[in-house]
């Protein structure tokens, strides 16, 4: 089973060499000549994409575009352009530490009938370790808000760690178009729309860094976008089947 590991990245000039290497090491012990490694550069100003390209590391390449469009974006690229059995993204900062790969492999392991395996952090106590009180119950609130509205099912459909077998993931963010922070929403609404059987995995942070997440604002925000991507899954979905 060969592996594509994808890293959004967009000004990480301070940590992308050190997520670089990291990454490297753990997929040459576990997954020797079996994976590739793709850095999504969302427009970076800094020199992220050059410090990266600079290790020559084996099995890594640098894709993106010009102009800073959004994480949704960066990971929607890296995603279709990825070959692997097994296309998984995850943070920059590895917040989620590098076992967590390994994990979401053995899950399509596991679960062969499984198109989509997506991470928790909602699953086992120490999901939120190293956050604060408040920090942890607003993520939970916000969650919680998110998937009444938009109808998911999942325990958390926001974490940073998702694993997509090859045809669900060309099949999914072929139709995805959110740039944002929603894209996490609309990939998991096109899963379950297109019939993937979503497993989901425990996860805990290992490595987390300050929120760029206003939660009143960005909330109301999302709410307003999820409001906006089921009805166009919806239609889109729809007109599909009508052809």
């Amino acid at each position: 089973m060969t592996l594509s590991v994808c890293i959004p990245m967009y000004n990480e000039s301070k940590i992308i060499g050190g997520t670089a290497k990291t990454l490297s090491a753990y997929l040459d012990a576990h997954f020797p000549n079996d994976y590739e490694l793709i850095f999504s550069d969302d427009g970076s100003t800094d020199d992220s994409a050059k410090i990266v390209e600079a290790l020559a590391l084996p099995a890594v390449r640098v894709i993106g575009y010009s102009e800073n469009r959004g994480k949704g974006c960066a990971i929607r690229t890296a995603m279709l352009a990825a070959k692997g059995d097994v296309v998984l993204f995850t943070d920059a900062d590895l917040a989620y530490g590098t076992d967590v790969i390994g994990q979401a492999v053995k899950a399509f392991s596991d679960s062969p009938e499984s198109g989509v395996v997506v991470g928790s952090r909602n699953l086992e106590r120490n999901g939120y370790a190293g956050y604060t009180f408040l920090r942890r119950v607003a993520s939970r609130i916000y969650i919680r808000v998110l998937c009444a509205v938009g109808g998911l099912k999942l325990s958390d459909s926001q974490c940073g760690c998702k694993a997509f077998r090859q045809d669900a993931a060309k099949a999914i963010f072929s139709r995805c178009r959110v740039d944002g922070f929603a894209f996490d929403f609309e990939a998991i609404l096109w899963a379950q729309t297109l019939g993937y059987r979503i497993a989901e995995m425990p996860v805990r942070i290992i490595n987390h860094r300050d929120s760029k997440i206003h939660l009143i604002r960005d909330t109301m925000q999302m709410l307003r976008d999820v409001i906006g991507i089921r009805r166009r899954v919806a239609k889109q979905y729809k007109k599909e089947e009508n052809l």
